[in-house]
């Protein structure tokens, strides 16, 4: 059993380095983009502690030195997705969900989203939402792409499956029309409804690989709270590969937090964390660079 040492620090069962937490640093960053800053050390501790008793182990380095003995097993895919952020919440960002519904409702055409950090399916199943309210008998044909890197995080998010506390802050509409509540063994919880979990698709997918498993040209692209975690030339590199897969006309959607207007002159800021591909003429190299 644990403890408390001095200065109300916990007592640690694992030994972690300072060796083994820049290598961690340098790994999550190779393979997803992330950047750990250093004062996220016991948020890394407490992560991949969880991986660590599973195997066993009792010190990062033997840790580290499997995954170096084994680039393509299955375990790097259980790292990722311990040291991946996933806050999340339906209609989290709310003054978004009315700018889109007025941007699909006059376009022609069958309508796709892509929801590029899709977590545990609350932004996609809230776009999904959205564009079902807003097109009426048109949603039928309406598509969302949902992407994440964590595989756990998006096999939950396949399930649509949700405590109903967390359902319950959406408006009781909304959970009639699209929620089933759980009896029996599921009391408690709360199912997307089979209709809506089929306009949503989802796929694991990483920002930094070299090729993305989809294709454009989509309406919106959402990809919000995610480019935080990025350094800002890997945040160029990918704005840079989201031109192509949005229509002329179409919306990148951004993070509360996340201003892109500095970082490419290939998106020009419409409104309030909204953003459309800049003319032409006025895109260039990266501000700054």
């Amino acid at each position: 059993m644990g403890g408390w040492g001095e200065g109300g620090a916990l007592e640690r069962d694992l030994v972690l380095t300072e060796e083994d937490f820049t290598r961690i640093r340098q790994l999550i960053y190779q393979r997803a983009g992330i950047v750990l800053a250093e004062h996220k050390r016991e948020m890394v501790y407490s992560r991949l502690a969880k991986r660590l008793r599973h195997h066993g182990m009792t010190r990062f380095s033997d840790y580290l030195a499997r995954l170096a003995r084994q680039p393509e097993a299955k375990e790097w895919e259980a790292f990722t997705n311990a040291l991946t952020t996933n806050l999340t919440a339906f209609f989290r960002e709310s003054h978004h969900f009315p700018l889109l519904a007025d941007h699909v409702r006059s376009r022609p055409g069958p309508i796709r989203v892509w929801s590029a950090a899709a977590s545990t399916g609350e932004e996609p199943y809230s776009i999904a939402m959205t564009l079902s309210e807003a097109l009426g008998s048109r949603a039928a044909d309406a598509r969302v792409v949902a992407t994440d890197i964590d595989t756990e995080a998006l096999a939950r998010a396949e399930a649509g499956v949700y405590p109903l506390e967390q359902v319950h802050k959406l408006d009781a509409e909304r959970m009639r029309r699209f929620f089933q509540r759980g009896t029996g063994r599921q009391a408690g919880l709360s199912r997307v409804r089979p209709e809506l979990r089929a306009m949503v698709e989802f796929q694991p997918l990483n920002l930094l690989a070299p090729g993305w498993p989809i294709s454009g040209p989509f309406d919106a692209i959402f990809c919000r709270n995610v480019m935080i975690y990025f350094d800002k030339a890997t945040q160029a590199r990918i704005l840079e590969r989201f031109a192509p897969l949005l229509k002329p006309d179409g919306l990148l959607f951004a993070g509360h937090s996340e201003n892109f207007s500095y970082i490419t002159r290939t998106f020009q800021l419409r409104g309030q964390t909204v953003y459309t591909l800049a003319p032409p003429g006025g895109r260039g190299a990266t501000p700054g660079r």
